[in-house]
């Protein structure tokens, strides 16, 4: 039923006539200084169309298919959104310069090939990332990191729902930080504050991300979507249709190599997607692949909490901790996760990253080593730091250098001293601030930033600092 209020009409003089009796709503067919319109009044039953002077005012014509154009109008302002959250810290890069230039008229684009299901995504760039650690990296076309964020910001408020709190990666208001935090509670907790003896699991998936059977990994999505079908505000069929897209899609078809082929030397096979069975593997580098690295393990984070009974436990992508104070339970864990993962998930635990010990031995997690009543940070991590400035130092050493360049070293010492905060690191952090100022003193300055700790700064900013 359409219910339309009679509001007659204003005529070319500027007046009102026929409120109450009559509605005129132009059509789109028109000729020279008159258009046809659609009359509806209360002395006919039929709908009149007349010829009009486009001086009138008239109501505007009903829209067919009203409610294609309205998903189409929701659709839009989405990929506007997914476009703002998906060049942030990225917008100096080519891809995203090249989009930005007409960013508007890219986006209309996008939309209508969603609609007409004729999008396909585009080359991704691999090469090798040598920091923190080697891995392999598939980077997305902008435009397809722009429907990336569009289907993280349709599915991730759904999920969180579901995640268990101390699943800590990819996360607003978790991180490393706070994993770290929760397991030095865990072992205060179950220790009662080191009073009584308790010992620490800490298991890790072989090759996690390049085994994801994709096929689990979307029925899991599905039923997601499907449980809250109601409360959704978008086009169910529509991102379904484009996350079998993304989550089948090959990047290592036609993908664009970056660095040499020497770069891939020493990388296990385990760990390249080149590699990985038919329907197997996500990319590492798309936003998408880290909520769904979530969604694949939250019924294993259940499974540990609800049928195990595993109060101390949390997990960050496939690193997970279990704390408790029988060594014995520990161990009869191990070939129940085991099980789990190779019949519900095929997947299937690291031999050599069983670790298993008492508390007071210490255990290394998200970066940092947890030991009684401290905690400190990871050689490894230490070692990347220096290795990092020794870098830098060599780059900025008598040379000039831009305002950017500037700014970027500011943003990687400032990174280093906040890191610096959680732990035991006074003396670290007393010989980061010394280096830094002999190194870069052409350039930065550290001051105290009013709460008791140091920052850096460009040089010409001191005089200006509290």
């Amino acid at each position: 039923m359409i219910i339309l209020a009679l509001a007659g009409n204003r005529n070319t003089t500027g007046g009102f006539n026929n409120r109450g009796t009559n509605a005129n709503l132009w059509s789109s067919s028109q000729s020279g200084a008159t258009a046809w319109n659609r009359n509806l009044n209360t002395s006919n039953a039929t709908v009149n169309r007349n010829p009009n002077s486009k001086a009138n005012g008239f109501s505007l014509r009903c829209l067919k298919d009203s409610f294609f154009y309205l998903m189409a109008s929701s659709l839009i302002e989405d990929l506007f959104q997914a476009y703002y959250d998906a060049r942030r810290h990225k917008r100096n890069t080519n891809n995203a310069l090249r989009f930005e230039m007409n960013f508007e008229a890219e986006l209309f684009q996008l939309r209508d090939e969603i609609l007409n299901r004729t999008y396909e995504i585009s080359k991704s760039t691999c090469f090798i990332s040598f920091y923190p650690v080697k891995r392999e990296i598939f980077a997305g076309h902008f435009r397809d990191r722009i429907i990336h964020h569009l289907l993280f910001n349709y599915l991730n408020p759904l999920c969180e729902r579901l995640f268990i709190y101390d699943s800590y990666s990819c996360r607003e208001g978790r991180g490393t930080s706070l994993g770290v935090k929760r397991a030095e509670h865990f072992i205060r907790s179950c220790s009662n504050n080191y009073q009584q003896k308790c010992f620490i699991l800490k298991l890790d998936i072989a090759g996690y991300f390049m085994t994801i059977d994709k096929h689990i990994l979307f029925g899991k999505i599905r039923n997601i979507i499907g449980r809250f079908r109601s409360e959704t505000s978008f086009d169910e069929n529509r991102v379904l249709w484009l996350l079998e897209k993304v989550v089948f899609h090959d990047p290592t078809q036609h993908c664009i190599m970056k660095g040499k082929r020497e770069d891939w030397v020493g990388l296990p096979k385990s760990k390249s997607l080149f590699f990985s069975e038919k329907d197997r593997g996500l990319p590492i580098g798309n936003l998408t692949s880290q909520l769904f690295g979530n969604i694949y393990l939250n019924d294993l984070d259940h499974f540990v909490g609800h049928t195990l009974k595993c109060r101390y436990y949390g997990r960050y992508v496939d690193d997970m901790l279990f704390v408790h104070t029988s060594k014995e339970f520990l161990k009869a864990v191990i070939p129940l996760v085991e099980l789990y993962l190779e019949n519900q998930l095929t997947l299937t635990l690291h031999p050599k990253k069983i670790y298993l010990q008492q508390v007071e031995r210490g255990v290394t997690f998200l970066g940092r080593v947890l030991k009684p009543y401290r905690v400190y940070l990871q050689n490894r991590a230490k070692g990347n730091m220096w290795k990092k400035l020794f870098l830098l130092k060599i780059v900025f050493d008598g040379k000039e250098r831009s305002k950017r360049e500037v700014c970027r070293l500011v943003a990687c010492l400032n990174s280093y001293m906040g890191m610096l905060d959680h732990g035991a690191t006074y003396k670290l952090g007393l010989a980061l601030r010394g280096r830094s100022e002999v190194w870069f003193s052409r350039y930065v300055g550290i001051v105290d930033n009013g709460m008791g700790r140091w920052k850096v700064v460009p040089k010409e900013w001191i005089s200006f600092a509290p």
